[in-house]
């Protein structure tokens, strides 16, 4: 990439290349976005996804974009990234396909007396008519898988509770010991994880397996898996933003034994908003 070029695929850098250009630092991008400056760092280097549209949208004005912009550039990332190498492969040859036909369109546009035998006697005239229709054409309009991976990780064991070592860059885990079919999530950086306790009764019972997403945005009153520093430590509870700009979380349990817990915003690592929730029915 040159000095200066806008980047074309990745979120971060593109992110990091336009703050730059506006002489922003990531304090002032954070402070006009209204979240913690590393949460920032870390989608700029790639540590954690991109954000949901709430966040996008703030964090477009904060680099003065056109609405819509940094939208498009998220999900262009996300579709990488769940599509996998498959997809990966097929737009570097649909890329190929496009110089291809530009190529030819410009040999014979170009051609004057003769011009199309010289090309054809160098080969190029074959080369690009063979790139652009082959002669084995089985693997041509091969569909894509339509329906992106469905199984989720299960970070966590009945017995073993909540996993203390759970950090954004290395949970969720893209291999594990076991996994969770979910047809309903898209998310290529979801994770599930068991309900330990009764904290959470009467809507999640203990065994239940709690789908989150990373992507989805998180709201005032959902239910999310929480990582809080500095001990890492996680935890299932109900979230609710208090006091000036949401500068104090409150995890707040169902079940009324429990006393709410309220904590300061920058003792919030991680906030993973629950999306679907997984019981055994017992006859």
């Amino acid at each position: 990439m040159h000095a200066g070029s806008e980047p074309r695929e990745s979120f971060g850098e593109f992110c990091r290349w336009r703050r730059e250009e506006l002489g922003l630092t990531l304090a002032d991008v954070a402070a006009a976005v209204g979240c913690a400056r590393g949460y920032l760092s870390a989608m700029e280097t790639g540590a954690r996804p991109p954000p949901g549209d709430e966040i996008l949208g703030r964090w477009e004005r904060a680099l003065s974009l056109p609405v819509g912009r940094l939208v498009r550039v998220a999900r262009w990332e996300q579709s990488f990234v769940a599509g996998g190498p498959e997809v990966k492969r097929e737009v570097s040859r649909l890329a190929e396909d496009r110089i291809a036909a530009m190529r030819l369109a410009a040999l014979l546009r170009q051609s004057g007396p003769g011009g199309l035998d010289a090309a054809f006697m160098s080969g190029e005239l074959r080369r690009l008519v063979d790139r652009l229709s082959p002669e084995d054409e089985s693997s041509i309009g091969e569909a894509l898988p339509l329906t992106l991976a469905r199984e989720v990780p299960l970070i966590n064991r009945v017995a073993a509770g909540y996993p203390r070592e759970f950090t954004d860059l290395s949970f969720p885990a893209r291999i594990a010991d076991e996994y969770v079919r979910c047809p309903d999530v898209t998310d290529p950086e979801a994770f599930a994880a068991r309900v330990v306790g009764d904290s959470m009764l009467p809507e999640y019972k203990e065994g239940d397996i709690v789908v989150f997403s990373p992507s989805c945005e998180v709201r005032n009153g959902m239910d999310c898996f929480a990582r809080l520093e500095p001990d890492h430590e996680t935890t299932f509870k109900r979230v609710y933003f208090e006091g000036e700009s949401g500068s104090r979380i409150r995890l707040q349990p169902l079940n009324s034994a429990y006393p709410p817990r309220t904590v300061d915003r920058d003792m919030v690592a991680g906030l993973y908003a629950a999306v679907s929730v997984m019981r055994r029915i017992l006859h």
